[in-house]
């Protein structure tokens, strides 16, 4: 059946054209009832038998939820309990119209056999579609589709009543009216509250009902603690008019009275207002997109120095307030930024945050405080009756709304994790909190993969080069199994020198647009964290059929170089190929080879090769103004047995580790250059922007306290002056110096040649950069691979390759990715220094003041890499006498200066009173200040004596 409907529409010059919209109606769309023997049903999904017991529904039945319940309770809709559940077309598409998130949680569960959650199409039967009625909102329209729907189930079941015994259809729904009209229509229908609390044999799922808003009057109190926020209809008004500005909120992790508001503008103009203070904060939540007010400028002020941090248990106002006068005296002094105060939300980015419930002292009671393991999120109000299982759990919490006068969110328990500083536990914390995807790949995504035994096939060899019989080796840290890159340097007949980037051909295993492609690219990286790796892509391909392992044949896509003994490059070339490479290397492994002079062998020669030419062009670089800055890597030695650490060092590097990264940066430049001399519009390249001057601010102060001076204007001068830098008997001044630069860098970032004009790497000193050396463990180098392949005729485009708003929106996905997955392994080496202080007692160690703070200073300790906060004011005893100086900035502590590389010892130990937020706690010995330095202990607890991991 055809309903079709005809409407006139204006065009753009002033014309009128005739629009004809056709809609399909059809009388053969199945219920998906196993009771049922009129459809014609291809399967069916809903068991009569299985069905949920209720106090309300004594019967057999099947759940109908509305769009609100989807969109507001699916943690309900998850659990393994609720099944036998129809989910309507209408409710479908107003649920992927409205929030992304849900949306794909809810695909995921009606894809899961055992839920049996049936998708029934009633937008296109015959006798459940409806028009929209004059005057009728489009939100009356569909709650009317889904009683319609709703009625006509449960009058064709009712005709198997035989088989059926009394199988009855329920609608759940939050919405009053809604209600009342489903019961006028003797519809069977409940609150979703209702029915959950029904479920006799399932308790505890009430705990994870998110609140209604008649529910949120109850839990808090009448002062009203906060303004209104105003409507969405206000708020772009004054966005327009710009009386508000537009931003993304972005909670302070030290302070939890400050926020700042990222305002994007166009280039160069994107601003940061600072927000102090609640009332400005105005229940705002970490990502949230708001609108902000700036203040008259007579009311600006600078950021805060001091370290806050909410503790423990909920603060009354008093105790707020006299922090937030902590926050006025401090700020008042320097130089002052745009201030402002939140007066809307325009889209909450809430998702379910881990954390640990804070057991409330009243005897009986079910409402809890729940403490987030980021410290940007605000403690959550949840009911709960699971309290003392849940004490001394990781669990996820979901926030459900913010009353103006409750001064924490309130919230639903979502599940437990299990034993907070476990292992196990806390690594899940941890995927989860950087929203790391690390589910096991899907069979779907499987069954892409090529079948085994895998071989190379006469047509894989018709558009590559054999270059088999090259002395090709690959160099790696040790472990390595994903291995992307291998190299082979020979001298050519004509006395110049041939060297060959050879790298993974994951293209030719990943398709455009299959379901291994689509987790790769919402994956976007690899994530390596301490003694485990989350793969981009199977282990298949990630350490087998990809990696370039030693003795075996392997696809690649190599870039090849004729170089003279200069390290000028003559020519260049691309070509997909077949290499075998002759070994697989360690840094350390390699090293020898080049240094042991009795070895002469093929494998040497090459490493001897490239050696020379990459320092060639390593100095070359250098010479452009390349930046060599310095980051403490940390490396664990792990027990074999236990997986515990048990040495903790800084990563040592070697010329070969420097060899293999130089001759990476010059296949990355090289295939920039091709790939963006063919596709000017879509190509996929990396940029590394400027720093503002004003990021420089604390690495010119911190040289200036050592009579240094630092040149800034361009990468050259920086890179220069940090050159010279040096001062007699302090020979890790340099090293110290490069570590605080690091820290005034921009991200390097992502981007689609035809949607910028700049391109420059700044560190690099590069003009055009890309990735194409990691195909196995980043997305953006496989993109890379494909236009390449276009580029060379090795392969056929598709069209989201050339369409240059997919690649961006592609590259918004990889930056995001790649940072989560730096937060996410920076968070695994805290974790496991952790582990590693806690079997060790108390350390005393030298280290150097990296910061200076307005109550503390933070201590670098270079063995370990570790950085700690020294505090000088504590709750518990007197304050010694403490001046801050912005200008030095300097410190002075009774009667010591603090400056930036100031040399202190401390003791190191861990801290485990909050379990949840363990931290590495530093006390000062030297200097020694009265009633703030700690005698050093006697003795040190003994290192277990435990051996080594190979």
């Amino acid at each position: 059946m055809l309903k079709s409907k005809t409407f006139v529409k204006k065009t753009r010059s002033g014309g009128v054209m005739k629009v004809v919209r056709e809609h399909y109606l059809r009388d053969d769309i199945w219920c998906g009832s196993e009771v049922c023997t009129e459809c014609k049903q291809e399967s069916t999904v809903l068991q009569k038998d299985a069905c949920m017991e209720s106090s309300l529904c004594s019967y057999p039945h099947y759940l109908v939820p509305d769009t609100n319940v989807v969109l507001h309770q699916i943690d309900i809709l998850e659990d393994p309990v609720i099944c036998n559940v129809i989910i309507l077309q209408t409710v479908l598409q107003e649920v992927r119209h409205r929030s992304a998130p849900v949306y794909k949680r809810l695909k995921d569960i009606i894809h899961e056999k055992e839920k049996r959650f049936y998708t029934f199409t009633n937008e296109h039967h015959r006798d459940t579609f409806i028009e929209r009625e004059p005057g009728e909102s489009a939100n009356d329209r569909n709650d009317r589709a889904i009683r319609v729907a709703v009625k006509w189930y449960s009058q064709h079941l009712k005709t198997f009543e035989s088989d059926t015994d009394g199988l009855k259809v329920v609608l759940l729904t939050n919405d009053q009216g809604n209600k009342q009209k489903a019961q006028d229509n003797g519809l069977l229908v409940y609150k979703c509250e209702e029915y959950v609390k029904s479920l006799i044999a399932n308790p505890e799922l009430v705990d994870r009902l998110a609140l209604s808003s008649d529910d949120k009057n109850e839990i808090t109190s009448s002062k009203v603690l906060f303004p209104e926020h105003l409507p969405l209809s206000r708020i772009q008004t004054g966005i327009k008019s710009s009386s508000f500005l537009q931003g993304t909120f972005r909670a302070s992790r030290d302070n939890y009275l400050e926020a700042t508001v990222f305002v994007q503008g166009e280039g160069e103009d994107s601003t940061e207002v600072l927000i102090q203070g609640l009332q400005n904060l105005n229940r705002a939540v970490h990502q949230d997109v708001v609108a902000v007010q700036l203040l008259p400028r007579s009311e600006w002020v600078a950021p805060s120095s001091v370290v806050l941090q909410d503790e423990g248990t909920a603060k009354d106002d008093e105790d707020a307030e006299e922090e937030e006068g902590k926050l006025r005296t401090a700020a008042v002094e320097a130089a002052r930024k745009p201030t402002g105060k939140v007066v809307g939300i325009i889209k909450r980015n809430w998702r379910p945050f881990c954390g640990m419930l804070n057991v409330s002292q009243i005897k009986e009671s079910t409402r809890h405080l729940f403490t987030p393991a980021d410290r940007r999120i605000p403690r959550i109000r949840i009911e709960t009756r699971q309290a003392s299982t849940l004490s001394g759990q990781r669990i996820m919490v979901a926030i459900d709304g913010w009353p103006k006068d409750s001064r924490y969110p309130n919230g639903h328990f979502v599940r437990s994790l299990g034993g907070a500083g476990e292992k196990d536990t806390e690594e899940e914390v941890l995927l989860l909190e950087h929203d790391v995807p690390h589910q096991a790949f899907s069979q779907a995504v499987l069954s892409f993969l090529p079948k085994m035994p895998w071989a190379i096939t006469p047509e894989d060899m018709m558009k590559r080069e054999d270059l088999r019989p090259l002395t090709v080796c690959s160099v790696d840290p040790p472990g390595c199994t994903d291995i992307d890159d291998a190299l082979h340097c020979r001298e050519l007949e004509n006395g110049n020198l041939e060297v060959g980037v050879h790298i993974a051909d994951v293209s030719h295993f990943i398709r455009p647009g299959n379901a291994l492609d689509k987790e790769a690219a919402n994956r976007g990286t690899t994530v390596y964290l301490c003694g485990k790796r989350i793969d981009m892509v199977p282990e298949l391909l990630s350490s087998n059929l990809c990696s370039l392992r030693s003795n075996v044949d392997r696809l690649a896509f190599s870039c090849i170089w004729e170089i003279n003994h200069k390290a000028e490059i003559l020519k260049t070339r691309f070509t997909k190929s077949v290499i075998n490479s002759k070994a697989s290397l360690t840094y350390a492994e390699a090293q020898m080879r080049i240094d042991d002079t009795n070895k002469n062998d093929d494998i040497t020669k090459s490493l001897r090769g490239l050696n020379k030419l990459a320092k060639i062009l390593k100095r070359q670089r250098i010479e452009k103004g390349a930046l060599t800055l310095s980051s403490l890597e940390v490396r664990f030695h792990m027990d074999s047995e236990t997986h515990d650490p048990i040495d903790l060092q800084t990563k040592e590097l070697m010329e070969t580790n420097s060899m293999v990264e130089e001759f990476m940066l010059l296949a990355n430049i090289s295939v920039a250059q091709k790939i963006y001399d063919e596709f000017s519009e879509c190509a996929l390249l990396r940029k590394h922007p400027a720093p503002p001057p004003s990021n420089y601010d604390i690495l010119i102060k911190a040289a200036k306290s050592k009579e240094v001076k630092i040149h800034t204007d361009s990468a050259k001068a920086l890179a220069d002056s940090l050159d010279a830098a040096k001062v007699d008997g302090f020979p890790y001044f340099n090293t110290l110096l490069r570590i605080l630069a690091t820290r005034c860098m921009m991200q390097a970032v992502y981007f689609c040649s035809g949607m910028d004009s700049d391109f420059h790497h700044y560190g690099l000193a590069s003009p055009i950069y890309t990735h194409f050396t990691s195909p196995i463990r980043r997305y953006a180098d496989i993109i890379v691979h494909r236009l390449l392949a276009v580029a060379i005729g090795a392969d056929t485009t598709y069209p989201d390759l050339m369409d240059k708003h997919k690649q961006s929106a592609l590259c918004n996905n990889l930056n995001y990715r790649h940072k989560m997955s730096q937060y996410a392994q920076r968070a695994s080496v805290a974790f496991h220094t952790q582990l590693f202080f806690k079997s060790r007692g108390i350390l005393n160690e030298e280290g150097f003041v990296l910061f200076v703070r307005k109550n503390a200073i933070i201590v670098l300790i270079p063995k370990f890499g570790l950085e700690g906060t020294v505090f000088f004011d504590s709750k518990d005893k007197v304050s010694p006498n403490i001046v801050f100086e912005e200008e030095g900035p300097t410190l002075s502590v009774e009667q010591h200066k603090f400056h930036i590389f100031d040399k202190v010892k401390v003791t190191i130990s861990l801290d485990d009173s909050n379990i949840q937020h363990q931290k590495i706690r530093m006390a000062l010995i030297e200097p020694v200040i009265p009633g703030v330095s700690v005698p050093a202990p006697d003795t040190e607890r003994p290192a277990k004596k435990q051996k080594l991991d190979h």
